[in-house]
């Protein structure tokens, strides 16, 4: 009678394999330089493995000693975890497992509306609006409202927060996400209706709660001297970064030293114009301290790009080590574009310039042109939404949300960038206005049909330039791009981005 063959006498690396058809390798992640980098691994906002995935590494440790240790990495790379009183006891148990939390790579904050003045009005209002509020119930948002009062003035949170710090020795990725459940959001709906009508309301603010969450973090991996080295906010607030300047000042230098990846998304009022020029000081202090960034993106909702310039944010500032540089919403002059990439022509290999609109006097092709003469290490660009300031402003007045479709009728729903416009996370999953697929693009020519058109002749050596401008389909020269200097149409920039990184070897060398 033959012997059944044995799960216990598998290797290691066959074990694993195993493991990664049912959790991807925790150890695998998208290169910084690469396309899909900034979306995927910071602005996606994070998902619970499926239940029966899940459940299945729980089994998989669950047979002896040898597969727990394997499991472990798989199940407590990411950990997640909800500014409420159950999310920090959860935290609090994971850092007292330290054979555990040593595994954890990256920690994601998700951070609740606060409550405000007149959360004693929240049971009137549900009474007099009966019909429309009657899946919500009162005590819950009271409940709320008291947990968060009792975990601020407590300290509760900071204290779990450094543990938690301290325990993940292997820390590498902080992100602060804002937090939504559906009653929450019905409720913020409803209110802000009714904003307008002089009744009493229950302030739902997400400025406090971003304030508190961001110096609470800031301090814990001060305090712990944390091996962390990226971080992320796709929902910002300015205040919390004023906030921040003047509580901890001497906490932003040491934290930006240790950052090769920072990437921010703000979201603030109609003035945020106005605020962001104030944090033009704490920008500096920042960006003249994160000496080791690799990859930088800053960006503002696409409705209402700034009109700050870009040496107001960046002061001038030459990373010797940066390959990924993002922007988003902002109206500019050319110059400042091809200045700040000329700063960075040696190392940067992917520039993304999301709803960009150049000003009066500036022309697109100037940039274009630059970028493919002297940018000889960028692999991708990403043009999505670019246009001109006059244009945008034609196409988008009164209007205060930027669709994704441009009211042209021009479908500018392409899938290779994604930094979404709206970033929260909700109890159902996910809320974006757009799916992430970057690492599906064939604008980034190692993938799709573009791989394959510059193949080498069998008899030219690998290491000489050879002239491909015979073999391109795309124009010789900027003036041929059709630049009218007025809009940019959706196949104009599609068609931008492959030209400016389809250069020909032999005469763009050098």
């Amino acid at each position: 009678m033959a012997k059944t063959a044995s799960l216990l006498v598998l290797s290691n690396e066959l074990l694993k394999d195993i493991l990664d058809h049912i959790e991807s390798d925790p150890d695998i992640s998208v290169s910084i330089d690469r396309r899909a980098y900034l979306s995927v691994e910071s602005f996606r906002p994070p998902s619970p493995p499926l239940p029966s995935r899940a459940q299945d590494i729980g089994n998989f440790r669950l047979v002896c000693s040898r597969f727990a240790e394997l499991g472990v990495p798989y199940q407590w790379t990411r950990v997640a975890t909800r500014l409420s009183p159950s999310g920090l006891r959860r935290l609090d148990r994971i850092c007292s497992r330290k054979h555990l939390a040593k595994h954890t790579r990256k920690f994601s904050y998700l951070v609740p509306f606060f409550y405000g003045e007149g959360r004693e009005h929240v049971e009137d209002i549900l009474h007099a609006h009966n019909g429309r509020l009657q899946s919500l119930d009162a005590s819950y948002f009271k409940r709320k409202a008291e947990d968060q009062r009792t975990i601020i003035e407590s300290g509760e949170d900071v204290r779990v927060l450094r543990n938690a710090m301290a325990a993940f020795t292997s820390l590498q990725h902080v992100q602060i996400l804002r937090v939504q459940d559906e009653a929450d959001r019905h409720l913020l709906d409803f209110l802000q209706e009714r904003e307008a009508s002089g009744a009493p309301v229950v302030e739902l603010k997400w400025t406090p709660a971003c304030v508190h969450a961001t110096k609470t973090i800031g301090e814990a991996l001060m305090h712990t001297q944390s091996p962390f080295s990226r971080f992320s906010g796709p929902m910002m607030n300015t205040q919390s970064a004023l906030a921040i300047k003047r509580s901890i000042p001497h906490t932003v230098s040491f934290l930006a030293s240790r950052l090769t990846c920072l990437e921010l998304h703000f979201d603030d009022g109609l003035d945020l114009n106005e605020r962001v020029g104030e944090l033009s000081d704490l920008f500096r202090i920042v960006f003249s301290a994160a000496k080791n960034l690799q990859a930088l993106h800053i960006g503002f909702p696409s409705r209402m790009p700034i009109n700050q310039r870009l040496e107001d944010i960046f002061h001038n500032v030459q990373w010797e080590r940066l390959r990924a540089f993002g922007i988003q919403a902002w109206r500019l002059e050319s110059n400042e574009i091809i200045n700040l990439a000329r700063r960075h022509s040696k190392t940067l290999r992917g520039l993304r310039l999301r709803d960009v609109h150049l000003k009066e006097g500036s022309m697109w092709k100037d940039v274009l042109s630059m970028l493919r003469s002297e940018m000889e290490l960028l692999d991708w660009v990403s043009l999505r939404r670019v246009d001109y300031a006059k244009h945008f402003d034609e196409l988008w007045a009164g209007v205060m949300e930027v669709a994704d479709d441009p009211p042209a009728g021009a479908s500018d729903s392409d899938n290779d960038d994604d930094f979404p416009t709206q970033f929260s996370v909700s109890d159902g999953g996910v809320e974006s206005d757009e799916e992430d697929s970057d690492d599906h693009s064939d604008a980034d020519t190692d993938h799709g049909p573009e791989a394959n058109e510059l193949a080498l002749s069998p008899d030219t050596p690998v290491s000489l330039p050879f002239c491909t401008c015979s073999r391109s389909s795309y124009p010789a020269s900027a003036d041929d791009l059709g630049d009218n200097g007025s809009f940019v149409l959706y196949h104009q920039r599609k068609m931008w981005e492959k030209w400016v990184i389809g250069r020909c070897p032999e005469h763009s060398a050098g």
